[in-house]
């Protein structure tokens, strides 16, 4: 029962006092740095030069940023940024009214899409491998991260769940339930994080935190699961040969990773998109998430016959 009375109200970040630097960008950093530090010792073991390890930072960087931006903005959002294309690469609203927010709105659907195509540039310019040979090692450290990327939303009180109702995992999350003008406005309290405090503090505000329902913690749900992911792709590429079947640690990312990712949004608040187009069975991220599936599973059963018939993999 850990969960069931946890009223969430962190601090937006680090404040520098001239910036402030969120948990959100601090979880990527983290990301980014531990899959260097883990393709570092898979390099080491195949004997790649350090030289191409950079590069593999920068590619992967660039695209993951890039795709889950541009994810967002067409899978979830279009109706708005067609009408506000600036805000599609700066990180500022213009609209109703100037503000910095960072870049909030990032999809792992198009990070996945822009990360593929940045690995397979970086085969063919840098690497001179098979594309599939960087992406069987790649996706360990893509699946370590995605971990640290959940914790950032759970800090950022984003990408919650529907309400918890009787479920012993429920969570408060004060600044989704009230957002900062609402807060300003209920309380009376100008300064954000102060109002944002007497919310669940102050018993004469008890009103507001009651209205907040409790949430199923559907970040902290998603980065569990790829917990057990991560752990099973370092294993079959550390203790098994598996490693070397072209496509299989690739299809199994696919795969499971995507597989989390339908489990946990059927307890999701809608994130927007076209599900409403397609009807109410499944949320825009389920529909988004099986053709991954299928993609893994795809590349897990071709890898079985590459023993078989090594040639059918010749690269033209």
């Amino acid at each position: 029962m850990i969960f069931s009375k946890i009223v969430w109200n962190p601090i937006e970040g680090l404040d520098l006092g001239f910036f402030v630097v969120r948990f959100y960008s601090l979880m990527f950093v983290v990301a980014f740095s531990l899959g260097w530090y883990l393709m570092k010792k898979i390099y080491i073991r195949e004997k790649i030069s350090m030289e191409k390890l950079d590069s593999v930072f920068i590619y992967a960087v660039i695209g993951t940023l890039l795709g889950a931006r541009l994810g967002h903005v067409f899978f979830y959002d279009w109706d708005y940024y067609r009408n506000n294309l600036l805000e599609i690469i700066l990180p500022f609203k213009f609209n109703p009214a100037f503000e910095f927010i960072g870049f909030r709105g990032l999809a792992s659907h198009g990070a996945a899409i822009a990360f593929i195509i940045a690995m397979y540039y970086y085969s063919k310019n840098v690497l001179k491998k098979h594309p599939l040979w960087i992406m069987d090692r790649v996706t360990i450290p893509a699946a370590f991260g995605g971990i640290f990327v959940r914790l950032g939303n759970f800090f950022n009180s984003e990408i919650i769940g529907e309400p918890s109702g009787d479920s012993p995992f429920g969570v408060k999350f004060i600044r989704d339930g009230l957002s900062k003008a609402e807060v300003i406005r209920e309380t009376g309290i100008k300064n954000v994080n102060e109002a944002y405090s007497a919310v669940v503090n102050n018993p004469k505000f008890a009103n507001l935190l009651e209205a907040i329902p409790y949430r199923h913690p559907a970040q902290l749900y998603e980065a569990f699961g790829y917990i057990f992911v991560s752990f099973i792709l370092w294993f079959i590429y550390w203790k098994t040969d598996k490693r070397n079947n072209r496509g299989f640690l690739f299809g199994m990312y696919m795969m499971l990773i995507f597989i989390v990712r339908f489990i946990v949004e059927s307890v999701k608040k809608s994130q927007g998109g076209f599900e409403d187009a397609l009807g109410d069975a499944l949320s825009t991220g389920q529909w988004l998430s099986i053709p991954f599936i299928l993609v893994g599973l795809y590349f897990v059963i071709r890898a079985k016959k590459v023993e078989e018939a090594p040639k059918s993999y010749t690269l033209k």
